[in-house]
């Protein structure tokens, strides 16, 4: 132990897997078959490049996510001052703050569809679950009809199917 305190640990730790006497001479590998191969070469990636950039190569969905956020919070501005009939003002009220929660939700969501494995599948599934749910959800809070609130299901469905996209 005093050897380590007084190397330090970075110098103990190089010491250890660089400037050893085993480490110096192990030029080759013996693999499972009892043939030996050549020691593995690290590349190191100096190259730095913004994630913004890494995750452009995935498609749009970053700056699709962007317009669905604004998009989201004007809405939702709209929803707190709309003045609803009375009768229905808390039925109605309610649905819109729903639909403008998932609206919400898979806007961030959208930000973590470069990451996937199938980026264009499961932002795609976002993009359509949250339209087919959220769009009737404002259409009926705003107009009090439900004509198309039958889509709300099928968009609901989608974006539980995008959710497990990721997974996949």
């Amino acid at each position: 132990m005093d050897f380590i305190n007084t190397m330090g640990i970075y110098d103990y730790m190089n010491y250890v897997v660089f400037d050893n006497p085993v480490s110096k001479k192990v030029t080759s590998l013996v693999t499972g078959n009892g043939e030996k191969s050549a020691m593995p070469q690290i590349t190191v990636i100096s190259e730095k490049t913004p994630l913004w950039k890494l995750s452009a190569e995935a498609g749009p969905f970053l700056k699709v996510a962007g317009i669905m956020g604004a998009s989201a919070v004007a809405l939702g501005a709209y929803g707190a001052h709309k003045s609803y009939p009375k009768d229905r003002a808390d039925e109605l009220k309610a649905i819109f703050e729903t639909g403008n929660k998932f609206h919400f939700f898979h806007s961030l969501a959208l930000l973590g569809v470069p990451m996937c494995k199938h980026p264009v599948v499961t932002g795609s599934l976002m993009l359509s679950g949250t339209i087919l749910f959220c769009g009737p959800c404002y259409y009926h809070a705003i107009t009090g009809e439900n004509k198309i609130g039958k889509l709300a299901p099928i968009g609901g469905t989608m974006l539980i199917i995008g959710w497990l996209s990721m997974i996949f």
